[in-house]
């Protein structure tokens, strides 16, 4: 009877936490800041660098070293094509041009993306598009905090909601 008893809950119990400790957490965060004294938008990203690697190479069908020791200025250049590709702003209805500056490696597993937009006057239309990783993972999610006018106001782009377009 223990037998019994003890055999079907081990093996609940195995399926109870293996379901817990497998699942992953697919999030970006980004932070959009004008800068009105330098008439820009400052764009940070925090993208889990694991993923992005399988972002780019299902994408690009090339094999990527990005954030490790092999890293080439190639991977780079995927990144930044990527990233234009799938991260867009409009001001007031013109798209405006994302300019990659640097990149850097945070706690080994997220890759801090810095850009910029300039020449940025005072805008009444945000529109913001990101689809950074939704094509290869259905459960990704992109927080995009952006400040500006001394608000803050948060999005979320998932599969369904790829686009956004904020009013001040």
């Amino acid at each position: 009877m223990r037998k019994i008893v003890f055999y079907p809950l081990l093996i609940l119990c195995f399926f109870l936490f293996s379901a817990f400790s497998f699942h992953k957490f697919y999030m970006g965060v980004f932070q959009i800041n004008y800068a009105s004294e330098k008439k820009m938008l400052q764009i940070t990203s925090r993208i889990f660098v694991d993923d992005l690697r399988k972002g780019i190479e299902k994408k690009y069908n090339k094999k990527t070293f990005l954030g490790t020791e092999k890293e080439t200025d190639a991977d780079v250049e995927l990144l930044k094509k990527y990233l234009s590709e799938n991260f867009a702003i409009k001001i007031n209805g013109q798209t405006k041009s994302v300019v990659f500056l640097s990149k850097e490696l945070e706690a080994d597993d997220v890759l801090v993306c810095y850009a910029r937009i300039t020449a940025v006057d005072k805008f009444n239309i945000l529109e913001i598009s990101n689809t950074i990783l939704l094509d290869w993972n259905a459960e990704q999610q992109n927080i995009t905090h952006i400040t500006a006018f001394g608000g803050k106001k948060t999005v979320l782009f998932t599969e369904s909601s790829r686009k956004e377009v904020l009013k001040y």
